[in-house]
């Protein structure tokens, strides 16, 4: 009898253990609410991906005339976006259904919930349906957080699943947070042709970041003519006669605008899980004392995504889902590499983009840890100059005694992409010498990293 394994949530944690399990031999149930893919991929991450672009392709217009074009003034088209991003979604929950259902997935469509250790009720518009699992997978994701002082209405009070497009293109828009969705948003907005104010809790944008990142990211928002409300924290919203948004911070400062769009984080969906009930240990919304392979207390329930606690990536999530798969079905009791969540590349969407990955500058000198940093600018670069953007640099982190790369920090156009090449010397203990001595296509902004590493 073939192993039975019941996944609750169909995000990225939950496609890909159900496809490696069923490419495995599992028999395979898994329950989405919403939508294959994830919400929070498939309703934020992907559309404001490609709200970007469109704000890119639109920068991108207006300085063509520094590259020998000449172009009329162009205009966003909202119907036409939100039908773009529509499509895209779309197309991509097919493709996932489509790789499921070819490896004999059972996909449910309704909300999943443990009634006991074992067994998981589905509610669908069809009735209650019930299913034992031997393994049982929670990855339900999350959803925006809303503070206590703020009521969303959709219109002019905004989460970010309300801003892909909203209803109407804000005169002005007020973001509160400004970690990395808090950032996107400025800059996608502000490429729009809105006037963006940004709600700085802290005394720089991007507090987790490196400082010189964030600088660079701060003066490219400062020309755009983006205020900066720094070490502002909102504690609350107030609508105004004419329609507009009124922001009040515990300064005493107030920030007006026609919308304000709410960008302080997530808070995972448990609700309802049967978590807690079956015997699992919770910190609040949180799982507690999840092991490397991210079980539970309860050997054979495991949690992934949002709900472990660990970074909130899309790529994390999906590589979780694969190591609880190959758990599952028996295949970690030989050697394999456990997932290193410090050693996870992280992207910003902005303009320019920005990337990092492994050890930052900023943590090894707090620690007190000699390490080797080289800078190449990408001004230094023909591709650079040829691309008509020589914002940013190439940052490369080593042991000076190994020569191993520890880590990197890049900005600039495609800084999401390159970041890859020290994403793979990072996780594999590769040396700079490795990438020095690597022949990069020329011209090409890759040709940083090789400078960088010399």
């Amino acid at each position: 009898m073939s192993l039975r394994f019941v996944i609750i949530g169909g995000g990225p944690a939950g496609v890909q253990a159900a496809t490696y399990a069923a490419r495995l031999g599992a028999e395979v149930t898994l329950i989405e609410r919403d939508i294959v893919g994830g919400a929070a991929n498939l309703w934020d991450c992907v559309p404001s991906k490609a709200m970007i672009v469109t704000g890119g392709a639109l920068n991108q217009i207006r300085d063509s005339a520094d590259m020998g074009l000449g172009v009329q003034h162009p205009e966003i088209d909202l119907d036409s976006l939100r039908e773009r991003i529509s499509s895209i979604t779309s197309r991509l929950e097919l493709s996932n259904r489509r790789l499921l259902e070819s490896q004999g997935v059972n996909l449910v469509r309704g909300t999943g919930r443990l009634v006991d250790d074992r067994t998981v009720v589905a509610t669908t518009d069809e009735g209650d349906l019930s299913f034992t699992g031997d393994a049982i997978l929670v990855s339900t994701g999350s959803r925006p957080r809303i503070p206590e002082w703020a009521t969303p209405d959709g219109e002019r009070i905004l989460t970010t699943r309300d801003a892909y497009p909203p209803v109407s293109m804000p005169e002005h828009l007020v973001v509160i947070g400004s970690g990395v969705t808090g950032v996107e948003f400025v800059h996608m907005f502000s490429s729009f042709g809105s006037s963006v104010t940004l709600i700085v809790s802290r005394q720089q944008v991007l507090p987790s970041k490196d400082p010189e990142v964030a600088a660079v990211l701060e003066d490219d928002f400062l020309r755009r003519g983006v205020r900066l409300y720094k070490g502002a924290r909102a504690i609350g919203l107030d609508r105004t006669e004419d329609g507009g948004v009124m922001v009040r911070c515990d300064d005493g400062r107030t920030a007006v605008g026609s919308h304000v769009l709410l960008a302080i984080g997530s808070i995972p969906n448990v609700e309802g899980l049967g978590l807690a009930e079956t015997g699992v240990e919770m910190d609040g919304p949180w799982v507690k004392n999840l092991d490397h392979h991210l079980r539970t207390n309860v050997p054979h329930i495991y949690v992934a995504g949002d709900l472990s606690g660990k970074l909130p990536l899309a790529s994390v999530a999906s590589m979780q889902g694969r190591k609880i798969a190959e758990h599952v079905m028996g295949l970690h009791k030989v050697d394999h590499r456990h997932i290193d969540y410090e050693k996870a590349a992280s992207a910003i969407f902005t303009e320019p983009e920005i990337a990092d990955v492994g050890l930052a500058e900023a943590d090894a000198f707090a620690e007190g840890r000699k390490v080797r940093v080289t800078k190449v600018p990408f001004v230094s670069l023909a591709k650079a100059l040829i691309n008509n953007d020589p914002r940013g640099f190439v940052k490369i982190i080593s042991d000076p005694a190994t020569g191993v790369v520890l880590g990197g920090s890049i900005v600039g156009r495609h800084a999401a992409e390159l970041i890859s090449v020290l994403a793979i010397a990072v996780t594999n203990s590769l040396k700079v010498s490795d990438i020095a001595e690597s022949l990069f296509v020329h011209p090409a902004l890759a040709e940083a990293l090789a400078e960088a590493a010399e």
